[in-house]
């Protein structure tokens, strides 16, 4: 008859080849997902027999493979916890095993108390086996301190795993039946736990500002998968970023997709060099490429060779490392690449990305899926509301001279949010602490000036529309419409004034005050211009210079008010208008502000050089 000894190595041995079977055969869903809780469940039973009876040198390798079994499949379903409580227990079993005090709680000490214990014998193996995995679950729980302290014991395990396991695997090879069976080889662990630990320590000690520059460049080297090689590559560069080395950082994100063609977060990283560098171009081709990486579907993720039981995912749970692994949306991408060719004179190109984008999110709207990111990458979605989407991709309809489509977008947002608007807008001034006002009520009173200006900028873009159409009566109508809302916003504070001009990028509200004052500007230069084109120069001349005292900036304006004084025969007052609007330097689109809220010179243009011609027949001023 079969001793019971004989008959648990076999069940064991049993429950491993179908768990490694099963996890063969099967993809990461929830299917295997059951089979690993059905496998630790196994495992349990079998533990439960052997901790049943009294620790015993003769079943003692047997019990410390199904503990690390167990162990093994329980992490696989990040049940932590529960694995480093069956670790502490077989350690204090080896302890109880070799006759010495079991008392402590301290982790290192009673690891270093356990591996003493066993040194020179044949359980020396197994405690380094679930030696390592205490090791991979205190990196998986980001307790980096425990590994610190035991660097020694690692590289211990790290020397003598090789040959010892190396023993284990021939054994296993000649099926010799006493010989307990892991589902997974604990120096592919141990490998696989090297470069991990490497990539979360260099992220931690980049993210206190040291240097890890060296220990990044070796751990570049280890066994692993490309998809951590290429992480190690990922940290140098963002190493030598912070040592403002932008140069060789690029060189480092280049490696990383070299090793890994997939890494979503080399290619994001490059995007952020090129624009601190001022390189437009690569950084849009950088963006084009990452947003097509991210629309890849997801493949399965990087695992040990030995099987795909434990995951890199489970042991690079960092926060530090989780900031730098961290990609935008692809429907984010997308959006900071039509802008960034919009604003960059690139606009057939930004118009048809804002028209996939928008494209992109009905789809979503209508199926409830959201676009597919690589999953070892968190997500960060930086997508503004979707009316402000709206309206940036009508302002480059507008500029592709494409009314007809900017006027259905505009149209959109309006029927949208029209119903939505309040009366009027009070305001405080955020710097005087005079005046009490509840969150509810400032809440309430950010929300209607954003939608006010959102409504107010449709009208906006409507109005250059019918001014390029020449339909200069719809053209005021829809200008006139555009200044009604804005004059909604009113000030507790009388001494309060919006004048803004420029954007407080600390504060939401310093940017709707500046686009408030900018939209009104722009917009008494647009019905002024069509009051020029309709020769109702009064009222033509009236709202320039109010326009001009919004946004004395305004380029359009200055022009026009300079036109219209000399069809009113006031050329010299002309003269000092043309010759004040040319000493301002004119802006470039900014990428601060919204696209609908700068001057895009969508309406009728003055020849520069004609005016010059006229102030040379005026002759010196």
């Amino acid at each position: 008859m079969m001793s019971l000894l004989a008959k648990w190595t076999r069940e064991n041995n049993e429950l491993a080849f179908n768990c490694k079977q099963q996890n063969d055969e099967l993809n990461r869903d929830h299917n295997n997902l059951f089979s690993h809780r059905r496998c630790s469940s196994d495992f349990h039973k079998l533990l439960r027999k052997l901790q049943g009876i009294p620790p015993h040198s003769d079943h003692a390798q047997l019990e410390l493979s199904v503990v690390y079994n167990a162990c093994v499949c329980l992490t696989a379903l990040s049940h932590f916890e529960e694995a480093e409580l069956l670790l502490t227990q077989a350690a204090h079993r080896v302890l109880e095993l070799a006759g010495e005090d079991r008392g402590t709680s301290d982790p290192s000490v009673l690891w270093r108390a356990a591996l003493k214990s066993v040194a020179g014998t044949a359980l020396h193996r197994h405690v380094l086996s679930l030696l390592c995995l205490q090791w991979g679950i205190w990196l998986a729980k980001s307790c980096l301190n425990p590994i610190k302290e035991f660097q020694e014991e690692m590289s211990l395990l790290e020397r003598q795993g090789g040959a010892v396991w190396d023993d284990c695997r021939t054994e296993a090879k000649e099926k010799i039946p006493n010989i307990p069976r892991l589902v997974l080889d604990p120096r592919r662990l141990a490998e696989l736990l090297k470069i991990c630990t490497a990539i979360v320590q260099g992220a931690e000690r980049l993210n206190e500002g040291w240097n890890t520059l060296s220990a990044l460049q070796a751990a570049a080297a280890l066994p692993a998968p490309r998809a951590l090689i290429a992480y190690t590559h990922l940290l140098s560069g963002s190493c030598l970023a912070h040592m403002n080395r932008p140069q060789m950082a690029l060189q480092c994100f280049r490696r990383a997709l070299e090793t890994d063609p997939r890494c979503a977060c080399a290619l994001y990283q490059s995007t952020l060099l090129y624009r601190q560098l001022g390189n437009v171009q690569a950084e849009i081709q950088a963006l084009r490429i990452l947003h097509s990486t991210l629309l890849l579907p997801p493949t399965t993720e990087p695992a040990p060779a030995a099987g795909r039981l434990l995951s890199p995912s489970l042991f690079l749970c960092s926060q530090s490392l989780g900031s730098l692994l961290s990609v935008p949306s692809a429907l984010s991408v997308l959006h900071s690449l039509a802008l960034k060719c919009v604003i960059h004179d690139r606009v057939s190109e930004g118009v048809e990305n804002y028209l996939d984008l928008l494209a992109a999110l009905r789809s979503e709207d209508q199926h409830g899926v959201t676009a597919n990111t690589l999953t070892a990458h968190a997500v960060v979605s930086t997508l503004p509301k979707l009316p402000r989407l709206y309206l940036e991709a009508a302002a480059a309809l507008l500029m592709a001279r494409r009314p007809a489509d900017c006027m259905a977008l505009c149209d959109e947002v309006i029927g949208t949010i029209l119903d939505l608007l309040p009366d009027k807008v009070l305001l405080e001034d955020p710097e005087d602490g005079s005046v009490a006002e509840s969150r509810e009520e400032r809440e309430e009173a950010e929300s209607g000036l954003v939608k006010l200006l959102w409504a107010a900028a449709a009208y906006l873009l409507l109005g250059h529309c019918y001014a390029q159409q020449e339909d200069w009566k719809q053209a005021v109508t829809h200008y006139t419409r555009c200044f009604n809302l804005l004059v909604k916003v009113h000030c507790k504070n009388n001494a309060f004034s919006p004048q803004v001009s420029a954007p407080d990028k600390e504060s939401n509200q310093g940017v709707d005050l500046c686009v408030l004052q900018r939209l009104k500007g722009i917009s008494l230069a647009g019905r002024g211009i069509s009051f020029a084109q309709m020769d109702r120069l009064r009222e033509a001349l009236r709202d320039l210079h109010l326009g001009l005292q919004a946004l004395p900036e305004g380029v359009s304006a200055g022009q026009w008010c300079g036109e219209v004084l000399w069809r009113l025969d006031r050329r010299r007052e002309a003269a000092a208008c043309w010759e004040k609007t040319w000493s301002h330097t004119c802006p470039p689109l900014a990428e601060a502000l919204p696209v609908y809220a700068q001057e895009l010179q969508s309406g009728p243009l003055l020849d520069p050089t004609e005016l010059r011609s006229r102030l040379k027949e005026l002759g010196p001023l």
